[in-house]
């Protein structure tokens, strides 16, 4: 069922739009998970490889910055933009350009991995324990890169057009093979964590094939079309203007995790760094509800901001945020107390169990207020406000986590390197949700009188 973006019931529009949402991005994190679950039980070896998966985050990171900046933050919100303007023809066209930048962009990721993954794991910070397993999945894991990329960053425009249960039918069929192929090839054939590689590329090139299958087909609203991929100048500005907010929050997580690595690495040794692959596994699985909801949001507010309904855009704004804080209030409070819950789900090595345990109780204490920087962020960007956006992206991660994650160490030791992140949840997720209060409440009044 397609979601009415005219209707004035914006939760129940939002609803519509976000429970599917979140159930195809929960699968979606199955790719990952999933590889990091089988991974870390490995018989003898589970712990360093587990670390090792989680040297390539940087890299997995990077691309999907390149799915916000050309699609969720950057296309898809455009292309709303000019439906609610009726204006279907520049629509298509933004969808067109956005899926020739995913494929270029991809082929030249996977070119740059294959030639340099030795020396980029080594700024990752991988250690001659965990080198060769992390370039073993890395070098087969970016051979599917061009298909993660259109399974995903075109999958936003899916969603965009009200077609939310196809996008999670986009996300399901991938990650359900690879659920199956993982511990066939991990264990049965003996392929360890290349294994886990070749099932998740072959899973994402199946995903992209069911996205451009449906794209290219009677159904959508917008037809993903071959003239209308012919990059130009002016479009291909806009987009990229737009996306960069979510691609420097992608951007500068990679740089964060490659910080947090290094010196994790200095202060805790290789146990260290594979607490933080737990604990980025962690965080995974409960921002994608949050994610998911903002998703959702986005293009109802993008929208209804074409079509001068600021009053439902900041129903469905404050919809987002009592939904979302809420949310992950509640997962903190399960965080403090059953740490060890979550921890056994990658690994049962008493020393790792023991690490993380501690870094996982620090890191998570102030959740909540990412869902205010999710918030703000996502609202930003669905009415196109592109340097608000942009700032908050390197506020909070260049200016508060990267400094912080240096310096704390050298006072606390470990905790350190783990405390920067809830500080920069608080200060940077408040700076953002309060400015876009500030900035919309003005704007509308304006708009109204």
């Amino acid at each position: 069922m397609k979601a009415d973006f005219d209707s004035p019931k914006v939760k129940s529009t939002i609803i519509r739009l976000a429970l599917p949402m979140i159930a195809a991005q929960f699968v979606n994190l199955l790719y990952s998970i999933v590889d990091r679950i089988f991974i870390g039980h490995i018989p003898g070896v589970g712990p360093i490889a587990l670390t090792s998966v989680g040297l390539c985050f940087p890299i997995i990171q990077i691309v999907a910055a390149f799915t916000n900046l050309y699609g969720f933050n950057g296309g898809s919100p455009l292309s709303s933009i000019e439906r609610g303007k009726g204006n279907l023809k520049e629509a298509g066209l933004i969808m067109g350009n956005s899926f020739a930048l995913l494929v270029i962009t991809g082929v030249v990721l996977t070119i740059i991995t294959q030639c340099f993954a030795s020396p980029l794991l080594y700024i990752f910070g991988a250690s001659e324990k965990t080198i060769s397993y992390a370039i073993e999945y890395l070098r087969i894991y970016s051979i599917g890169f061009t298909f993660s990329l259109i399974a995903t960053g075109m999958n936003a425009f899916i969603n965009s057009q009200g077609f939310s249960n196809i996008g999670m039918k986009t996300v399901l069929i991938g990650a359900l093979l690879n659920f199956i192929l993982d511990p066939l090839f991990i264990f049965i054939f003996s392929w360890g964590v290349k294994g886990a590689a070749l099932a998740t590329c072959i899973s994402q090139c199946v995903s992209a094939l069911w996205v451009l299958k449906f794209l290219t087909s009677s159904k959508p609203i917008l037809k993903l079309k071959r003239e209308e991929m012919i990059l130009e100048a002016k479009r291909v500005k806009s987009i990229v203007t737009l996306g960069t907010s979510g691609f420097i929050m992608g951007a500068t997580n990679s740089a964060v995790q490659i910080v947090c690595n290094r010196m994790a690495l200095l202060y805790g040794g290789d146990l260290l760094v594979g607490a933080f692959t737990i604990i980025n596994s962690v965080r995974e699985i409960f921002s994608t509800p949050v994610n998911g909801l903002t998703s959702a949001t986005s293009p109802v507010m993008s929208y209804n901001y074409g079509a001068k309904r600021f009053d439902r855009v900041m129903k469905a704004s404050n919809f987002a945020i009592m939904v979302s804080a809420t949310f992950t209030s509640i997962f903190t409070l399960t965080i403090l107390l059953f740490p060890q819950m979550y921890i056994r789900l990658f690994s049962s090595d008493t020393q790792m169990v023991e690490v993380t345990t501690r870094a996982l109780r620090i890191y998570f204490s102030l959740f909540v207020f990412m869902s205010f920087q999710q918030v703000g962020q996502s609202t930003f960007v669905a009415l196109g406000k592109a340097k608000q956006a942009i700032f908050f992206s390197l506020f909070r991660k260049i200016i508060i986590v990267v400094p912080l994650t240096i310096i704390l160490p050298l006072f606390m030791g470990s905790d350190g390197v783990v405390a920067a992140e809830p500080i920069s949840n608080l200060v940077g997720g408040m700076a953002s949700y309060l400015t876009m209060r500030y900035i919309t409440s003005k704007e509308f009044k304006r708009a109204a009188s």
